[in-house]
């Protein structure tokens, strides 16, 4: 007979929060909490540009010595990278992870934010295209009523995912040997 899963209810399938989890040691808590810290190194990467756009956007200044066809371009990279990062996340690291915790399941929490997301982050990349593209003017006011559409759900998504990778909420899901074997 096997030991139940530390953390896990009696039906196996997620956690028993009754359950008082014993105190982690630094190197469990260091494993257990090694997805949270690489998502969170991307994520500081997409807020970092965020804010630097966004900043722009609400004065109407550029970063110096930036053209507007490179100010340009680190919008559309920070597109690119974040619907790239979305994709990887759907693919490889959600299905995994949805075995066990609930938050990673389609059209629950997580799912539902990168669709929201998404609505706006897709107008947003159109409109830097057409402006890059010259079909339309860059207009700072324009750019900031676009990342104002997605803005809150995308802070939102990007503490509540590294939140959920944590090593507090790992541990009720998934064992040490189990968070080893994983491909990422």
């Amino acid at each position: 007979m096997s030991e139940p899963v530390q953390g896990v209810g009696p039906n196996g399938r997620g956690p028993n929060p009754e359950e008082k989890l014993p105190p982690l040691s630094a190197m469990e808590f260091s494993e257990y909490n090694r997805m949270a810290d690489h998502m969170n190194m991307f994520h500081n990467s997409f807020r970092r540009t965020w804010t630097e756009l966004y900043s722009c956007a609400e004065s109407g200044t550029r970063p110096k010595r930036t053209t507007l066809r490179q100010f340009l371009s680190t919008g559309l990279q920070f597109c690119h990278h974040l619907t790239m990062h979305h994709t990887i996340e759907e693919v490889h690291v959600f299905p995994l992870l949805a075995t066990k915790m609930p938050a990673f399941k389609k059209e629950l929490e997580l799912l539902t934010q990168h669709k929201q997301i998404h609505e706006g982050l897709d107008k947003f990349e159109e409109y830097l295209k057409d402006c890059r593209d010259g079909e339309k003017d860059f207009e700072n006011r324009e750019m900031k009523r676009l990342m104002d559409t997605f803005g809150d759900v995308l802070w939102t998504h990007l503490d509540d995912e590294v939140r959920q990778l944590g090593a507090e909420n790992m541990r009720k899901y998934w064992t040490l040997a189990e968070l080893r074997e994983m491909p990422f």
